[in-house]
């Protein structure tokens, strides 16, 4: 595993390739957002972009969603993975925002992750880009460039992973990293031959720590 200082020359460099790097899901509001982050487990953002226009028309708010029920939302949400549990969370969660939060979405993590099919990962994401607050999400694609380029050990279990990176970087930064390193696994540090070794910067700290 890299050094600290290393690990945050590497994420830096990630940031760098990636400065203007933006979420893909399209909302208007944190509650908007709050749905195409339940939609968006096990299923890709394309795919959640793709139902989320008709959702947001014909539910705007958690009251539009508790005069409906788990049944008729389904049909709006079908071609996403797990629907039926999906317009489940959908609903229950809108029932909590009404009961506990005054139809608002809160802006906490432990309030967050109290709500059903939030998890640390969609809490994380909530409080970075609804809310602004520093967080760092941990997906499939963080802990793969995480993984490989030594900034967390093998076996590094998702907390693990956000641990150390808000160790090594600052919080001001945390956001960034989360979004850069989305796009660079996406495009680059792909799961089968990934194209990382065309980035030599990435590797120039470690080649010097094996020097000395």
């Amino acid at each position: 595993m890299l050094t600290k200082q290393c690990a945050r020359q590497v994420i830096q460099e990630i940031i760098h390739l990636y400065p203007e790097a933006t979420p893909t899901m399209h909302y208007e509001n944190p509650f908007q957002l709050l749905l195409a982050v339940i939609l968006s487990a096990q299923a890709t953002d394309e795919s959640v972009a793709k139902v989320t226009p008709t959702l947001f028309e014909r539910y705007p708010n958690p009251e539009a969603v508790i005069a409906s029920s788990p049944e008729e939302i389904e049909p709006y949400i079908r071609s996403i993975g797990l629907y039926r549990n999906k317009a489940r969370y959908i609903y229950q969660s809108s029932q909590q925002l009404l009961e506990r939060f005054d139809g608002e979405v809160p802006h906490t993590r432990k309030e967050l992750e109290s709500l059903t099919g939030i998890g640390p990962k969609s809490a994380n994401i909530l409080l970075s880009v609804a809310f602004k607050e520093p967080a760092f999400a941990v997906d499939t694609h963080v802990t793969r460039v995480c993984k490989h380029h030594q900034i967390v050990e093998k076996n590094a279990t998702p907390k693990d992973i956000e641990k150390r990176v808000c160790e090594v970087i600052p919080p001001e930064l945390w956001g960034a990293a989360h979004q850069a390193m989305i796009n660079f696994g996406r495009e680059i540090c792909h799961p089968r031959n990934p194209q990382c070794e065309h980035f030599p910067q990435l590797y120039a700290c470690l080649e010097n720590e094996q020097q000395k």
